[in-house]
């Protein structure tokens, strides 16, 4: 049996991680449940996918180069609060490969998921959630760009130098999934930003990666391979006619190698090479939200997402094994905004103009919705989807500053999807 690159390299890491010959001993863990911290990271590395492959390339950000910075150049760390949650890992590779196969034949995995109190972002602060929404951001460019947010925090560590990094190069062409990988100080805690769509056309431009963005979002978030309509090229053959799809097709199609899960396997699983005693944590925004998501939900990694369509029917398709729950996941979103909402469907839609199937709305995990239509009188439109929005206005005030209300309220609560439901007008099953 040929055993896909993902199960190879986290093999690899586990065994590393279990080994006597790392470097340096593991970060002290011992926080406990009411505990709350504040960390700093620094940008190390980029990653991209290469052109015409799944292969995964990094650029380091070199410490001469960063303490040679001038001082009206972009700071490049950042610093936020954690609290300690309670997620749950699977128990090896083998575990976690063997489960997914059972799933596809309605076995329920036994004994999968370890139980693992670990530092999380602390998604009740306001600022950690901005901070977070920055470095989201900046996966969409680089440190160069005048579209970098910059941070008033302090550069790096007293010498003022960064730490070193692990030399890898990187492809400026690169057309696939891409974004920035920051690192605490102390090197425990790896955040990867990973780029949502380029949406060229939602607010002009794009850039090499618009065409797999369109094919992953297709993909991921119709009901049926973008079949909006007969007039439609759909990006797989999984159509039964009349409201009907093809699950097996199905599943068969959103678990291509070549597509951005597969490749976020490969790249998580470089990063715990690279740090394989470091806690790793997910965040991105539209796209790169719903990956995140996905990627957390199959490794027990915080994620924050940030404006992300539903990703729970995508998750079911590539039949990732639900962890006793997804608390490790959260969502923020807005109310206006049509394509986390799971509004910016049919014919005749921004999205459908633009050949974009984005149908599905339910989330995994916990949410946290800003009702900015009843609070704020925002009106439904995809130009609030931009993650700048989320930076400059949705966060850049307490929730109960920008509603006006009394109670002290940095954010909105928790809320879920648990009672959503996709496709309700479509079937599924042996079609083909």
């Amino acid at each position: 049996m040929r055993l896909p690159l993902w199960y190879l390299l986290e093999a690899l890491s586990w065994s590393s991680r279990l080994g006597t010959t790392d470097p340096a001993p593991p970060p002290d863990r011992t926080l406990t449940p009411s505990q709350s911290t504040s960390l700093s990271f620094n940008l190390r590395h980029v990653h991209a996918q290469s052109a015409n492959s799944s292969h995964i390339l990094f650029a380091d950000v070199r410490p001469p180069s960063l303490s040679s910075r001038r001082l009206d150049e972009p700071e490049l760390t950042f610093t936020l609060d954690t609290e300690t949650i309670l997620t749950h890992r699977p128990s090896s590779p083998a575990a976690f490969y063997a489960a997914r196969s059972g799933s596809r034949l309605a076995q329920t995995p036994i004994d999968l998921w370890v139980p693992d109190s670990i530092p999380a972002p602390n998604t009740s602060s306001r600022h950690t959630l901005h901070t977070l929404a920055k470095m989201t951001s900046n996966a969409y460019t680089s440190p160069s760009e005048s579209d970098w947010y910059p941070l008033p925090s302090p550069f790096n560590s007293t010498n003022g130098t960064a730490p070193p990094s692990i030399p890898f190069g990187w492809e400026p062409d690169a057309d696939g999934f891409r974004g920035h990988i920051f690192v605490s100080e102390d090197n425990a805690t790896v955040v990867i930003s990973i780029k949502g769509t380029s949406a060229g056309w939602i607010f002009g431009g794009g850039g090499p990666t618009v065409s797999k963005d369109k094919l992953n979002d297709n993909m991921l978030f119709s009901c049926c391979c973008a079949r909006v309509g007969p007039t439609w090229s759909t990006v797989c053959g999984c159509y039964g006619g009349s409201g009907k799809c093809d699950q097996r097709c199905l599943e068969t199609s959103v678990a291509k190698e070549s597509l951005f899960y597969s490749v976020g396997v490969d790249l998580y699983n470089n990063v715990t090479y690279l740090y394989p005693n470091a806690n790793i944590w997910l965040v991105g925004h539209s796209l790169g939200g719903s990956l995140a998501s996905l990627l957390g939900s199959t490794f027990g990694s915080p994620v924050v997402a940030f404006e992300a369509p539903g990703e729970r029917l995508a998750a079911q398709r590539l039949h990732l094994p639900g962890p006793p729950n997804n608390n490790h996941i959260t969502h923020v979103l807005h109310t206006a905004d049509p394509l986390a909402m799971g509004t910016c469907t049919g014919v005749s839609s921004v999205c459908g103009i633009a050949g974009y199937a984005m149908e599905s709305h339910c989330h995994m995990g916990n949410i946290r919705r800003y009702d900015t239509i009843s609070n704020l009188n925002w009106a439904a439109d995809i130009r609030t989807h931009g993650i700048r929005v989320i930076v400059e206005k949705l966060l850049a005030d307490d929730w109960n500053t920008l509603t006006g209300h009394n109670e002290t309220k940095e954010v909105p609560d928790f809320d879920n999807d648990d009672d959503c439901v996709d496709c309700y007008n479509w079937e599924f099953g042996d079609y083909k």
